[in-house]
């Protein structure tokens, strides 16, 4: 009901955001022309004169910008959040967005043009567009909350709601949608079937009769929807006022209190023609899935080019130190406790798994993670790159091949993941990752159970800015080695 209402306005949005930055780009070249005049700049490429036949010019000869900037734009704006719970968000928050959509959107096109060399493409005029865009979309989303509510406020495009239910979560609900009148959804009244609640003011409304009596109040009232707020056990009482209000063509939904939930959310979907109610604990789109998917194999693909040199020189630094493979192979837990094949620069002496028994006393790490600060088993090549990270780099290819993520909860072994508590194993719903919050937090200064925290952390709040920002963080933390051993 709410959704299918925010997701109409979110399409009415989107559409708006794409003429608003349609305009924006147009106008942008006027300010740049006076800009320019004002300043004694020198003049931009292919502006011939400040014009419409001049921009349409302008606009064809910077052709690969003019198609690129509006989807750019809006994909970063979806991606950030701008068109979910747009209509509660504050101001600041809304401010926030923008300015991390319009960072988003200079990085990614100053990408497009190192790529495509469009060396006579005016920075400057790329910076006045931005600056336009980012004002032209904040005053575009106050001017359309202000006109919804007002909309609302008069009675426009309301929808009246009969209410069954009295217990705590349907006041709960009561009390939002007083808390969010622009939503356009009006209560008209409650029912309730126990004995003696007729009458009666539930938060401000009057209950109208019980459950029986709803097909009488349809005829007496103007009922757009029929909200069922109920306990699991009366199921059985809805059967026939359901089908009264599919017969009179009004709309029902329910809420009922089938699981005490603390994670997964419900999500109502179909497999062939059965429906199906799904409790998921991991909550991302498909499109959000497929990005993650397609950055991991574009970075993989370029890390490996780029970094191909450091490859060469660690492992003919490996084979001149010591004998043995120049990779270490590994068994390791993926998603959902699937074994793959971890790869990683052999960093120890041939036979150290034989000897990690004779050293369990020396761990430094609580729970089942075994580490040990100095360990003897390292080589002196190995001590180096496990400073650095760089015995972690095979696992490149463990991302190319779809085991692994860039960013996720390490790969546990499959008898650390036996020793899991019951709640430390949700760290396993997610694919693994090369680095994830507890790579930039201090890694072995940190204990085993904070750890698993983190990792769920990280999946409880999973989103694309979130692994551009660990990513980030990832880069220094392998700079300057911190917390690695």
């Amino acid at each position: 009901m709410v959704k299918e209402k925010e997701a109409l306005i979110a399409r009415i949005l989107k559409t708006l955001d794409a003429i608003v930055i349609v305009v924006s780009f147009v106008l942008s070249y006027f300010i740049d022309n006076w800009v320019r005049e004002l300043t004694g700049f020198q003049d931009m490429a292919y502006a011939i004169a400040p014009t419409l036949d001049g921009f349409l010019f302008f606009a064809q000869k910077n052709i690969i910008l003019t198609l690129t900037v509006v989807p750019i734009w809006l994909i970063l704006l979806n991606v950030f959040g701008a068109y979910i719970d747009f209509r509660m968000r504050e101001f600041s928050k809304e401010l926030i967005l923008i300015i991390k959509a319009s960072v988003g959107s200079v990085i990614v096109l100053g990408s497009i043009f190192f790529i495509a060399q469009m060396q006579l493409t005016s920075r400057l005029y790329v910076g006045i567009f931005t600056l336009t865009t980012v004002l032209s979309l904040i005053i575009q989303k106050r001017l359309m909350i202000i006109l919804l509510n007002r909309m609302h406020e008069r009675g426009f495009n309301q929808v009246n709601l009969l209410v069954v239910g009295t217990g705590k979560r349907a006041q709960k609900f009561i009390r939002d949608l007083k808390e969010h009148a622009h939503w356009g959804l009006r209560i008209v009244g409650l029912i309730d079937d126990e004995h003696g609640m007729y009458g009666k003011e539930i938060e401000g409304y009057r209950v109208m009769g019980r459950i029986q009596d709803i097909p009488f109040i349809l005829h007496r009232k103007i009922i757009d929807r029929v909200i069922f707020i109920v306990p699991r056990l009366w199921l059985h009482r809805l059967d026939e006022v359901i089908l009264a209000c599919e017969r009179e063509g009004i709309a029902t939904s329910i809420s009922m209190d089938l699981y005490d939930l603390k994670i997964a959310r419900i999500r109502q979907t179909y497999f062939s023609e059965f429906p199906l109610l799904e409790f998921e604990t991991f909550h991302a789109n498909e499109w959000e899935l497929f990005i993650k998917r397609t950055i991991d194999i574009i970075c993989s693909l370029i890390f490996l080019i780029l970094l191909s040199p450091v490859f060469l020189i660690t492992i003919v630094a490996i084979k001149l130190d010591s004998r043995g493979p120049i990779f270490f192979k590994q068994i390791r837990s993926g998603v959902n406790g699937r074994k793959f094949t971890l790869y990683k620069f052999r960093s120890m002496e041939v036979g150290a798994e034989m000897k990690k028994k004779q050293l369990e006393k020396m761990n430094e790490m609580d729970g089942p993670v075994f580490k040990i600060k100095h360990d003897p088993r390292i080589t002196r090549v190995g001590r180096f790159i496990r400073k650095l990270s760089i015995d972690e780099l095979p696992q490149l290819f463990n991302v190319l091949k779809g085991d692994m993520s860039i960013v996720g909860p390490r790969p546990p072994l499959p008898v650390e993941v036996e020793m899991y508590e019951m709640w430390q194993r949700r760290r396993l719903s997610l694919k693994p990752g090369l680095t994830c919050i507890w790579q930039v937090s201090g890694r072995n200064s940190i204990n085993f159970e904070r750890w698993m925290e983190m990792d769920l952390e990280y999946i409880d709040n999973w989103s694309i800015w979130l692994d551009f920002k660990l990513l980030f963080k990832t880069f220094f933390v392998v700079m300057f080695g911190y917390g690695a051993s």
